[in-house]
């Protein structure tokens, strides 16, 4: 699950020692001296999705957290783009996370460190059934909003209601799976979950951030809005230039300063949005030194853009990172809602004309690794492992669903030899083409049934994506076919995107060690028609439906991993997208006032554990 992972039960106690108990009541033949097991304590503090939180209830701070870290200071993100709202959990505007990730806060926290538990927050308690039919939360009576007003349960039922409603199409189908929800005191709110089939819908509930009701109008919370949330976590927001800055202060009366989960987070006393036009403007800004924390996406900055004064000083410090987490998918996506992409021979086709072996050793310096996985580098991944018996009992209602190299495990993307001008892909391209129908006619490659040429437009948003889909265009102009490239700004861009008005994209993916509700976002047939939806490519198939009820459904750790693959091989067997690359790690760089825990989290930055040191003292006259 990306928007959070995590899960448990409340009561796990083992069905041997209810059968005790209850011999003991009814004297059925338990000896008297013998001693009563003692049950379990049952987990209330946390939710995890297969076995027990690794964290006991009195946990005193996240392993990852440094309780010793410096506070104080300002820390400053640079991001490309604009934004014309402070809200991303509805379908209208471009919206940062810095008010859901700063200013609100959820009744669970994801933990860093396991890929399927979440901690008490606001909920001060957790209780969910072993059918997961029935979950509940009792608020903490300390959580204060910042206006000093308590967090009760009937914002948490407003926040539920409001979502469902006017939330991003995640939340509408997702909290719409909820069969009743109410209040029965202050500050306890109760949720029945149907029939319990998806399993992680209690984290998706405990992952929604909190609005207060008596400050938030609901029948305007679907419009762009620069008025910022009121929350209850550590910072407000104090200062906004629209499209260009956000500007978050540390609340002085925060009510869980000394909470487990926030000791050791959310260290500086500020944090700053800064919002850069285009990619080369916001590696600028970093060198100067005008923002603090980057991740580095570009192989060719990394490998050459950093030979500057600060970097060689010190200024600027520079650190690998290696997370356990899946790596995800990075791919030129096919919006299978244009007709000459329905055909799934031409999606094949068009990904085999694809150089990656040219690509990555001439613009990347042969960095990348191919992607052939939507799970790369994990178990959860298909690639090159044959199907097991659980794969095959997924797939038996639908034949031919998945191809028979997919289920053996004996795929891979094609391979090139690297010259730019591989023929024999080439020969294997044009021969998929001709099946689909299509044909050379003086040089284009045109349908045979209507003469229309095959051609289509490639829509970027920034320079690097610009510079790889000319490449690509090339490649596929030797065949006869036309492909335009068009940048737009980031603004056009998004709105291209929530309206599916694009032929290809490029996208990526991210994938965590538990995905979840977020699949059925991106691949779910309900999400392939819906406006402001994930799933770009337009998937509706039947197979990765029922998958994904599977996946959601899972409650062994075998079954996951068994649904998890074959969500995999049903996505590469539709040739969906045109497999890129992925990053095996994590490229960071930072001023060297930034400091990072020494103990790293296990899955993914947590960058609310960052802190900055204090500025040296000014020299004594």
């Amino acid at each position: 699950m990306d928007v959070l992972q995590g899960a448990g039960s409340v009561s796990r106690r083992p069905a041997r020692q209810i059968f005790a108990v209850l011999a003991l009541l009814l004297g059925m033949g338990v000896p008297s001296h013998a001693e009563s097991p003692k049950p379990s304590p049952p987990v209330d503090h946390a939710i995890a999705m297969h076995g027990e939180p690794a964290l006991p209830r009195g946990f005193t701070h996240l392993p990852y957290a440094d309780p010793k870290a410096p506070k104080g200071g300002r820390i400053v993100f640079g991001q490309q783009g604009t934004f014309d709202s402070l809200n991303p959990l509805v379908v209208l505007g471009v919206a940062p996370d810095a008010v859901p990730r700063y200013v609100q806060q959820s009744l669970l926290l994801r933990s860093a460190d396991e890929p399927f538990t979440a901690y008490g927050l606001l909920a001060s308690r957790v209780e969910l059934n072993e059918e997961r039919t029935k979950l509940a939360f009792e608020i903490d009576e300390r959580a204060r909003f910042s206006d000093g007003k308590p967090v009760t349960a009937q914002d948490v039922l407003f926040t539920f209601e409001m979502l469902k409603t006017k939330g991003k199409p995640f939340h509408r189908s997702s909290l719409g799976r909820v069969t009743k929800a109410q209040v029965p005191s202050p500050r306890r709110v109760e949720f029945e979950l149907g029939d319990g089939s998806n399993r992680e819908l209690p984290l998706v509930i405990g992952a929604m951030p909190i609005f207060a009701k008596h400050a938030t109008n609901a029948e305007t919370f679907g419009e762009t809005s620069f008025k910022a949330a009121l929350g209850s976590g550590p910072y407000v927001v104090s200062d906004i230039v629209p499209g260009a800055t956000i500007t978050l202060r540390r609340r002085k009366d925060f009510w869980a300063e000394d909470h487990p989960l926030t000791r050791g987070l959310f260290n500086a006393d500020e944090i700053r949005y800064d919002f850069y036009r285009d990619a080369n403007a916001l590696f600028e800004a970093f060198k100067a030194g005008l923002y603090d924390v980057r991740i580095e996406p570009d192989p060719t900055r990394w490998m050459t853009g950093y030979d500057v004064p600060a970097v060689r000083d010190g200024r600027i410090l520079r650190e690998t990172l290696h997370f356990d987490a899946p790596k995800g998918m990075t791919g030129l996506v096919f919006n299978t809602r244009r007709p000459f992409f329905a055909d799934v021979r031409v999606r094949e086709a068009l990904g085999i004309l694809l150089d990656f072996e040219w690509v990555n050793r001439n613009l990347f310096h042969g960095v990348y690794r191919r992607a052939g996985s939507f799970f790369s580098d994990s178990e959860l991944s298909a690639l090159g492992v044959p199907a097991d018996a659980r794969e095959k009992a997924l797939l038996a209602a639908f034949p031919g669903a998945v191809r028979d190299d997919i289920l053996a495990g004996t795929w891979s993307p094609s391979a090139t030899d690297g010259s730019g001008r591989d023929r024999e892909q080439a020969r294997r391209a044009l021969d998929l083409l001709n099946k689909a129908g299509f044909g050379m006619v003086d040089g284009v490659l045109r349908s045979m049934k209507g003469g229309d040429p095959l051609a289509f437009e490639i829509t970027v948003t920034n320079r690097p994506q610009e510079r790889l889909a000319l490449n690509y265009a090339q490649s596929l102009g030797r065949l006869g076919i036309t492909v335009t490239v068009r940048l737009i700004d980031d603004v056009q861009y998004w709105r291209r995107l929530s309206a599916f008005d694009f032929d290809m994209i490029q996208w990526t993916w991210p994938a965590s060690a538990s995905p979840g509700n977020e699949q059925i976002g991106r691949w779910g047939s309900a999400n392939a028609q819906r406006n402001g939806a994930l799933n770009y490519a337009g998937v509706a198939s039947p197979a990765v439906d029922a998958t994904l009820a599977a996946l959601l459904g899972a409650r062994e750790r075998e079954d996951f991993v068994a649904a998890a693959r074959t969500l995999d091989r049903l996505l590469l067997s539709g040739f969906y997208v045109v497999p890129l690359y992925y990053l095996p790690d994590t490229w960071l760089a930072h001023g060297r006032d930034i400091v990072l825990p020494a103990r790293k989290p296990a899955y993914f930055l947590s960058t609310e554990a960052l802190a900055r040191l204090p500025a040296a003292p000014a020299p004594a006259n």
